[in-house]
């Protein structure tokens, strides 16, 4: 249907998108695997770090990758705290209630900053904004953005990073004790209040690693969470809820389905395949492709 110099840089741009978008969904998918919820303001999480990346550049010059060992570990500490303080205590213990909390916590972020932001759209300049890099494979090539792959990268790196974190450390086995039975770690001496908040506090720094990576070539405004967040949601059904692996496979089909679908139908048509994808996993296969049965 279309020539390959044309569809080769489309899945090309749709890789690098993926690989972000799945950064962003396995916060989401720690969080629902430890905790078993769903995090209502995982997108709301994202626009506060989009904003934190924005306002180091433009009031301390700082550049957004440089922003990283800041962006992080307050995303981080913000989630931690969220946890610990406001969710455990709101919730009282029942699932239901922590849905409700972390929407009104959503709605509450987004009207803040609504009122200290107004409903504008900032971007960042940088000297490597509009640079591009030649990617050549066989008989096709393409040009990509300098952002773009940098994102593609650091999002592997970090959801390496994460990988490890979970498979390799004490505080993995700790979390994976945890996400299989909670009353079995806590009578084995795991905290697993503690599991709980450092789980929503390594979600939220996720957002964080997605924020900086993100803006040097994305915009930001109090509502830019939301597309993010719709698209997480879809990657971490589509993987399998609690998924790592299904969560970072599921996010670079995304993005390659969301650019060849606006390649074929137009930009602003270019979701209908995600939600298509959505519709048919949980009419066809509702523990995604690398979940288990229950």
């Amino acid at each position: 249907m279309f020539d390959l110099a044309i569809l080769f840089p489309s899945i090309l741009n749709g890789i690098t998108t993926g690989a972000v978008y799945a950064l962003i969904a396995l916060g989401l998918t720690l969080i629902y695997g430890v905790l078993h919820i769903i995090n209502f303001a995982h997108g709301a999480a994202l626009m506060v770090a989009l904003y934190a990346v924005y306002l180091l550049r433009q009031h301390l010059g700082i550049d957004p990758y440089l922003a990283l060992p800041i962006v992080v570990p307050g995303m981080f500490v913000l989630g931690y705290a969220l946890q610990r303080l406001v969710i455990n205590h709101a919730s009282h213990g029942k699932d239901e209630n922590i849905l409700l909390v972390t929407l009104g916590l959503s709605i509450v972020m987004e009207n803040l900053a609504l009122l200290f932001f107004k409903s504008d759209t900032h971007t960042i300049e940088t000297a490597y904004t509009l640079t591009t890099v030649p990617i050549s494979i066989g008989i096709a090539s393409a040009m990509i953005a300098l952002p773009k792959l940098v994102a593609f990268a650091g999002a592997l790196v970090t959801s390496a990073l994460l990988l490890l974190l979970v498979g390799k450390t004490d505080l993995g086995r700790a979390i994976r004790a945890v996400a299989r039975e909670k009353h079995g770690a806590r009578l084995m001496g795991i905290d697993v209040e503690h599991v709980y908040a450092m789980c929503f506090g390594i979600g939220l720094a996720c957002l964080g690693a997605a924020a900086c990576f993100l803006l040097p070539a994305y915009y930001v405004n109090p509502q830019v969470g939301n597309g993010f967040v719709l698209v997480a949601f879809t990657i971490v059904v589509l993987g399998g809820m609690g998924s790592f692996v299904g969560a970072l496979l599921g996010g670079l089909l995304i993005g390659v389905v969301e650019s060849v679908g606006g390649l074929i139908l137009g930009e602003s048509l270019g979701q209908i395949g995600i939600f298509l994808i959505f519709i048919a996993v949980l009419l066809f296969r509702p523990q995604g492709l690398f979940g288990a049965r229950t």
